[in-house]
């Protein structure tokens, strides 16, 4: 049978998603506890992978198993993982059903604040110069006509491929500082990151905006900017086909 989890995480100490020697994972956490469930060993694949220090408002991750799935699993789950880690559905599912490969669309959100808070240097991140709006947004509209995104890639793309399609990518003003938002079909390695940190140039009069359009045509990373700080990344929303979500998700702790 196979069960599809939803959930979120606080990524501050995690070593991201994947499992890895030396490295607490939100993977090998889910799994250990899991297993201490079922009774027998568990392998979690996830839609996806985040990086140290990213944080999920809403994670999926599928298991298989045979053996007997208590009704009370999400908490009994819950008491036996860390306050970090929240899983808030299960449910029972088809085996076409993939966690990663049948999602259609996945969102992101960016957040920067210009406040100074030591409440939330761990969930969003703290810039204290105010970027041209305006100008970031005309960047993040030439995302949406672009397939190419080798230029926004940390090493290479699984399967050699750096096409994706980007349905959404616009800045949003907040009380404090600056929201990002992109939705796509599928990223690249650390490919928000790099957008955002690379728009921030742009915002900062840093960079061009032809030179931003070159940057994109290059498919050249060396011509982007820096990536930005993984702290204000949120996975937000996964899509699926012909699948309806939990109502109770969890909303990020920055507006």
């Amino acid at each position: 049978m196979r069960y599809f989890l939803e959930l979120a995480y606080n990524g501050t100490d995690f070593g991201g998603w994947q499992k890895q020697d030396e490295v607490v994972s939100i993977q090998a956490v889910l799994e250990s506890k899991l297993s201490l469930i079922l009774r027998q060993p568990a392998e979690v694949y996830g839609c996806g992978r985040t990086d140290t220090g990213v944080h999920a408002t809403y994670f999926t991750a599928h298991f298989d198993t045979d053996a007997e799935v208590p009704a009370n699993l999400v908490y009994r789950l819950n008491g036996m993982l860390p306050k970090t880690i929240s899983v808030f559905q299960c449910r029972q599912v088809t085996d076409e059903l993939h966690a990663r490969f049948s999602a259609i669309a996945r969102t992101y959100r960016y957040y920067i604040t210009h406040a100074r808070n030591p409440f939330t240097h761990q969930t969003s991140f703290y810039s204290p110069f105010k970027p041209n709006i305006e100008l970031m947004n005309k960047a993040a509209e030439m995302l949406l006509s672009h397939t190419e995104y080798r230029c926004f890639c940390k090493g290479k793309a699984p399967g050699g491929s750096y096409k994706c399609v980007v349905s959404e990518a616009e800045w949003c003003e907040t009380e404090d500082g600056l929201v990002f938002k992109v939705t796509a079909n599928r990223f690249l390695r650390s490919m928000v990151r790099s957008m955002v940190g690379t728009m921030l140039k742009l915002g900062l009069g840093k960079m061009t905006l032809d030179q931003f359009c070159e940057l994109l045509q290059s498919g050249n990373r060396n011509m982007a900017g820096k990536s930005a700080p993984p702290q204000g990344l949120y996975l937000v929303d996964v899509v699926y086909p012909n699948f309806e979500k939990a109502t109770s998700l969890i909303q990020p702790p920055v507006a």
